[in-house]
């Protein structure tokens, strides 16, 4: 029952008043915000509303996209504020306050390129709209903090708009993370310090790289209505990140905004998702728009000086203090950073020269490219988004309600001399070398509408991006891109060509096809070996493993046998041959296919049987014992544990061509095969008058272990079962867990 204000008792309601000031004074002493900030955000609260579907995914309205941003943000707050704060503790070069001495050099590769004070200048001269969302966006921050004083953050306790702009692009590893860490402490510290993994879960920068390493990027698909029942634009969204990288949550305002997808953890856009009118999806591209200058450098009267055509120019000098923490508190470490009008300086070649780096940092275009892109109603629009010039590390997929598919290729191509190879460092004196502005639109691989109607990605080149309709590689640069073809590609063309049957439902199917292509060619190589050897020991004990796998059909599944001798297999085989295959110039798929001799491959097999039978008790364990998805901890760095419930998963890794990728491995304390990477977020989406969608997220959209949102999705993730996303509140009728206002 309601009471009226009238009918509480005068003291009662004093003594009401009293507590309650006692409580917002006690929330603001704990927080260190002010009464003022925290009456602001309050009322900017009041115009936000929060609704929590029965997935615990987050439905955001707000009157003005500022408004729907505090509240985004406040959402991804209450879900995982513990990576909220990690990524822009690394964003903004600040690990070594937490995690110690050992980060020293992850943060000097940030500071290489992050400026709190540039970045504030950069805010202050921002279009007044973007100013209003960077505020909004660490008000929201701010405000979850104060009305939340239990939760510790571990370096930042207050957040600044202008720390927006140190992460302005949603990719799990941004181009400063192509820096080698290893090489720039040999040139900054004078040693070389040990591999470091980045926070996120990404492979580790310095690690050499085996050929077997899961593959990390993702799927595109774009679907013309002329190949689907009813005939409307379809858009297959599939990430290939670390687990639990991103949220997912709509986003609407009164000012046009109504966007849902996927979020990297801390940023306030939708990432990869989609909107009333079209959609988008990143894949990891392989574009050439990062380059290395060898720099002959000398030293004159104490400064240092690099030859640039006849001149010789001024090194740029700055110092960076790089706070780190230590067992009796914090210290703090000065270095002094050198750059050329080509970079910062990052390493020494092995001739002694310095070499620096060129890559695009465009801290506000990008944010204003990564927003602006969520609010594009038509092709036209987009395309005037990506004018910005401000992607330089991934390509889109693209589907719209008028009909249109796309791919269109990363848009920051610096324009360079096609005479010298930069693939590999180039010489920095020559002033040929400089770039020559950035490509226009018109002069990048994009490719629209093409008469297959169907366009894909999957981190391969562009020039099979559309089968027979695809561009040629001859027509442009050859820096335009590095790539080459992969076996996901080669999958998703034979899914994609000649058909005109697909519906949302048989884009799902065709997303997690199991057909494994790595082996289409190795596992006949294989057979035949046998055949053709003469019987003895080796062959007599794989008899039987030989007949599973002549008689397999080269599909994934959870119960097969034949999964589980080809993926150990393949795998002892990339080990064991990796050098002679090198030696003939070939990787090992090739060369086994080609090149190699029998017994090497026999051998390959009796070795993996033999650890199956070591880790597994025999050869014959079905894949879906071995290949598990477990989360049992909200720690950015998982833990395993054969003991604990675990769940079947049939994809495997997307070396093998698994369009559906999972990057599994045992730990040093597991036999068990546990994901770590791979499908993180999945969606398929229809265009049409109205839009229709499914998605799944691996685990859940919680990040605490005790709420049930924290692996609810887990069953459907690992079978591939999307779920039906709400989009309009007329879907979320009967759906609704929770409605309210940030910090109510």
């Amino acid at each position: 029952m309601q009471m009226h204000n009238s009918l509480i008792p005068h003291k009662l309601r004093l003594s009401i008043l009293g507590l309650a000031l006692l409580s917002l004074v006690c929330v603001v002493k704990a927080s260190n915000f002010s009464n003022f900030e925290l009456r602001k955000w309050e009322q900017q609260a009041r115009n936000v509303t929060i609704t929590r579907d029965d997935w615990g995914i987050a439905h955001v309205v707000g009157k003005t996209d500022a408004d729907a941003v505090f509240g985004m943000i406040y959402a991804q707050c209450e879900d995982d504020f513990n990576r909220v704060e990690t990524n822009y503790i690394t964003s903004l070069g600040r690990a070594a306050e937490h995690e110690g001495e050992t980060a020293i050099w992850r943060d000097l590769r940030q500071k290489l390129f992050i400026d709190p004070e540039q970045l504030k200048r950069n805010y202050a001269e921002s279009p007044a709209w973007l100013q209003k969302l960077m505020t909004a966006w660490s008000d929201g921050i701010n405000f979850y903090l104060a009305k939340n004083p239990d939760v510790k953050p571990k370096v930042i306790t207050r957040f600044e708009p202008w720390m927006a702009l140190s992460f302005s692009e949603g990719s799990i590893g941004g181009d400063i993370e192509t820096i080698n860490l290893n090489r720039l402490q040999q040139m900054y510290g004078g040693q070389r310090s040990e591999p470091v993994a980045v926070a996120t879960g990404a492979l580790p920068t310095d690690a050499v790289i085996p050929e077997d390493t899961e593959p990390r990027g993702s799927n595109g698909i774009a679907i013309s209505p002329k190949n689907t029942v009813n005939k409307r634009a379809l858009l297959l969204i599939n990430p290939h990140t670390s687990f639990f990288f991103r949220s997912e949550l709509q986003m609407t305002s009164g000012e046009g905004l109504n966007a849902y997808g996927a979020v990297t953890w801390g940023q306030f856009f939708i990432y990869q998702g989609f909107n009333e009118r079209l959609g988008w999806m990143h894949t990891s591209s392989t574009v050439d728009a990062i380059d290395l200058y060898t720099e002959t450098v000398s030293q004159k009267d104490g400064r240092y000086f690099y030859k640039h055509g006849s001149e010789e120019r001024p090194v740029i000098t700055s110092t960076v203090e790089i706070p780190f923490k230590t067992a009796s508190g914090m210290s703090e470490r000065e270095i002094t950073i050198y750059r050329t009008h080509h970079g910062p300086v990052i390493r020494r070649a092995a001739d002694g020269r310095w070499e620096s780096i060129s890559l695009m940092h465009e801290p506000v275009k990008a944010l204003m490219q990564s927003y602006g892109r969520t609010k594009a109603k038509n092709l036209a629009e987009f395309k005037k988004v990506m004018e910005l010039k401000a992607n330089s590390s991934n390509n889109t997929l693209y589907a719209d309600a008028d009909g249109n598919i796309a791919y269109f290729h990363v848009n920051y191509v610096p324009r360079r001399d096609a005479k010298y190879n930069w693939r590999m460092p180039v010489d920095g004196s020559d002033a040929g070398t400089d770039y020559r502005g950035i490509h226009d639109y018109a002069e990048l691989p994009h490719l629209v509408n093409p008469a297959t109607g169907w366009v894909y990605n999957s981190n391969n080149w562009p020039w099979s991006a559309a089968g027979p309709s695809s561009l040629k590689q001859s027509d442009f640069p050859k820096y335009v891109d590095n790539g080459s073809e992969n076996a996901r590609g080669q999958h998703a063309i034979r899914v994609l060509e000649n058909r005109k049957d697909f519906t949302l439902e048989k884009l799902n199917e065709a997303a997690y096809d199991s057909y494994l292509l790595w082996f289409e060619k190795t596992i006949p190589a294989l057979v035949k070996a046998w055949d053709d050897a003469p019987q003895n020991d080796l062959t007599g004990k794989l008899k039987e493993q030989i007949g599973v796998l002549r008689r397999w059909d080269l599909r994934w599944a959870t119960d097969s046998v034949a999964t589980t001798l080809a993926v150990f297999w393949a795998e002892e085989a990339q080990r064991s041959l990796s050098q002679d295959a090198n030696q003939a110039n070939l990787i090992v798929k090739d060369f086994i296919e080609t090149k190699a001799a029998g017994r090497p491959l026999l051998e390959a097999l009796a070795a993996a049987s033999d650890k199956l039978a070591a880790d597994f008790g025999s050869w014959k364990t079905p894949w879906g014992e071995i290949n598990r998805f477990q989360r049992l901890t909200g720690e950015i760095v998982q833990t395993f544990d054969d003991s604990k419930p675990s769940i079947a998963v049939g994809f495997t890794s997307g070396n093998w061509g698994s369009l559906a990728s999972f990057g599994a491995r045992p730990t040093l304390a597991t036999k068990k095969w546990y994901g770590t990477s791979g499908n993180s977020f999945v969606a398929v989406v229809e265009f049409g008058k109205t839009v229709r969608a499914k998605a799944v997220t691996a685990g859940g959209e919680s990040g605490d272990p005790k709420s049930k949102h924290f692996n609810d999705q887990a069953e459907r993730y690992a079978t591939g079962n999307l779920r039906e996303v709400y989009f309009y509140p007329s879907q979320l009728k009967g759906h609704i867990e929770r409605k309210y206002t940030p910090g109510n």
